[in-house]
């Protein structure tokens, strides 16, 4: 059915026409107080102990994927009854709400501009906005890299992935995946309050994004041709670099952008006012600075384009072939 391939169209040019108005509800907000809403209540009925915790997350975890992807499929499926245009409607809107391409570039320059044109102070506020960790302390170059490997790792998670979904599962693939990695960014911390119970939702993020964060390593090194960058560069550092975090995804896109362009990204930060130790990505050929904001944006852009090609050419073979 090719109104799959135009509703993935449509979602992307939307996103990159509209973004994330603040004004407008949007399905991952609701998943995030769904979230919020059950964890306590979860907590309760389950026994205070590390076992207990961690089967009230897989239930979290269960239930959140369970209601949001139904919800999402009654939706769609209750507008195919009155007008399959009102459900193709749906759908695109669906996909677009999945996408983050022009959000993560809107908050991205908001440090980009602080840097250039306002004060440290304003531009640490700014990235406080898009990143986890500690923020109060870092320089004009700290604030740079973080939101450079923001953009860089949420072009996977942001992008790429839901894509991927899209093409094999249609919108409500997209809302699925969403649903748990929206439980990974609010739950899936290896602290005191989430060790346990956020295993769950941690490990399905991880299996959820294994395919995905490697394509989208590759669709970046790629794309830093297109935008005149390093594709040989990124080539490299993805090759070599993109294993070294701890997680089993993140540094995919985070060591390809670091190869195209030339600089050394990840090493330690303070979270929660703890100092973790984690490696560097990429080299120092050259230091970092405050256009690299822009830089990595264009990259973002680039491999956004390739990935939208591709899950349309995915969701053409597989639902043509199928339906």
């Amino acid at each position: 059915m090719l109104h799959h391939v135009a509703c993935i169209a449509v979602g992307f040019v939307a996103d990159l026409l509209f973004g994330d108005p603040y004004s407008l509800p949007h399905p991952v907000r609701w998943i995030g107080r769904l979230i919020a809403a059950l964890e306590n209540p979860l907590r309760r009925a389950f026994p205070k102990t590390d076992k207990g915790e961690f089967w009230a997350g897989v239930c979290l975890a269960v239930l959140v994927a369970g209601i949001s992807t139904a919800c999402a499929a009654g939706l769609i499926w209750a507008c195919g009854l009155i007008s399959r245009w009102l459900a193709f409607g749906v759908e695109c809107l669906v996909c677009y709400q999945m996408l983050a391409c022009k959000s993560l570039k809107v908050e991205s320059m908001k440090v980009y501009d602080a840097l250039v044109g306002g004060s440290l102070e304003d531009a640490r506020h700014a990235v406080s906005m898009i990143v986890g960790r500690d923020t109060r302390n870092l320089d004009a170059q700290g604030i740079t890299k973080a939101t450079v490997e923001t953009i860089a790792e949420n072009a996977s998670d942001g992008v790429v992935a839901p894509l991927f979904y899209m093409a094999l599962f249609g919108p409500v693939g997209a809302v699925a995946y969403k649903s748990v990695n929206t439980m990974d960014s609010m739950v899936g911390y290896v602290n005191d309050r989430y060790r346990h119970f956020g295993t769950a939702a941690a490990k399905l993020d991880d299996v959820l994004n294994f395919l995905p964060a490697r394509i989208g390593g590759a669709f970046m090194c790629a794309a830093a041709g297109l935008v005149g960058q390093d594709p040989k560069g990124a080539w490299r550092m993805f090759r070599r670099d993109r294993l070294k975090h701890p997680s089993p995804n993140s540094a995919h896109t985070e060591a390809a952008c670091a190869g195209a362009l030339g600089i050394q990204l990840a090493g330690g930060g303070t979270y929660g006012g703890v100092y973790k130790p984690k490696p560097t990505l990429g080299d120092p050929v050259r230091d970092i600075e405050s256009d690299d904001i822009v830089r990595a944006n264009r990259l973002l852009y680039a491999t956004s384009t390739l990935s939208v090609l591709a899950a349309m050419s995915l969701a053409a073979v597989l639902w043509v072939g199928i339906l």
